[in-house]
């Protein structure tokens, strides 16, 4: 039986290192074939047997079903593909109402890598602190949680953060915020930490820096996801550890708010509140400069 299997998902951390398995499994030179140039008249040489050169064949074909003239006839091809081939798909999305994909369930391994959500933290750093091990780095659980919170889900960037760290002698929280870069998310929490501060000036040198690189509308999102986040800890008496199970938001996030939280009345929350929805209503409704709105936003919060 040949062996024929399907990697999915938009992970492309995982399906690389899937393939990396595959390949380093295989005794021989891996033939790799995109999409575009397959043809039907190729498919024979593709799916047959051994070669001159060598009695087993890999063959790994990347994004096939963005062909659509050998896609819609390839699930007849893969029951003739020979014992000696070990072919290997790679999709990033897939109709999985075509006839193709049918066939290729009922002959292939198919395996899903799916890139990880906010709900997914616990997830990641299990996954950090297992491939720190792997990379001779010895983090505390603390250091994990930091690493998390810093660079975010992209396991690319953890991965090579981690690469990082393990050529260092010694990794501590400052070390670590010396050397990882933080990712937009963490820049917006310094963001709003700052408006909380009532620091109007690192609101106004913050808002300079992140215009020349940032995407607004983006960072009003994550700014507003701040803002449901204290409303959240202001509003409930659970422990921020606990809220951030409900919210599926990362923890080490919250619990840098929750002493914003504790000193704030719930009226302030309210007005605070009420400015990210104007903020919000006005860059929906109007053409007015969407940092401005941001700012405007942020300084209001700082002058409560």
């Amino acid at each position: 039986m040949p062996v024929i299997t399907l990697l999915l998902g938009d992970n492309s951390f995982e399906i690389s290192r899937a393939l990396g398995d595959i390949e380093s499994g295989f005794d021989g030179v891996a033939e790799k074939v995109d999409a575009e140039s397959v043809s039907l008249a190729q498919l024979p040489d593709l799916l047959q047997g051994g070669t001159l050169f060598a009695d087993k064949r890999l063959v790994i074909i990347r994004y096939l079903s963005e062909n659509k003239d050998v896609w819609d006839i390839f699930g007849d091809w893969l029951y003739r593909v020979h014992d000696d081939v070990s072919l290997v798909l790679v999709e990033t999305k897939i109709d999985k109402r075509t006839k193709t994909y049918k066939d290729i369930k009922k002959l292939a391994d198919i395996r899903e890598f799916k890139n990880w959500g906010d709900r997914d933290i616990f997830i990641a750093e299990k996954w950090v602190a297992d491939e720190a091990k792997k990379q001779g780095l010895d983090l505390e659980k603390k250091h994990v949680n930091q690493l998390v919170a810093r660079v975010g889900l992209d396991q690319w960037q953890l991965y090579y953060s981690l690469q990082k760290l393990a050529a260092l002698d010694d990794v501590d929280s400052e070390v670590i915020n010396e050397v990882i870069e933080e990712n937009p998310a963490e820049n917006v929490f310094n963001l709003f930490d700052a408006a909380l501060r009532s620091d109007v000036r690192k609101i106004h040198s913050m808002i300079n820096i992140l215009q020349r690189s940032q995407d607004p509308y983006l960072t009003f999102g994550l700014l507003s996801g701040q803002v449901y986040q204290l409303a959240a800890l202001s509003a409930g008496d659970k422990s921020s550890t606990d809220i951030a199970g409900d919210l599926g938001v990362h923890p080490y996030g919250l619990s840098k708010l929750a002493p914003h939280a504790k000193k704030m009345a719930r009226s302030d929350m309210r007005k605070i509140v009420t400015f990210f929805v104007d903020a919000d209503m006005n860059m929906k409704l109007t053409s007015v400069d969407p940092w401005l709105l941001i700012e405007t936003a942020l300084v209001q919060t700082a002058q409560l």
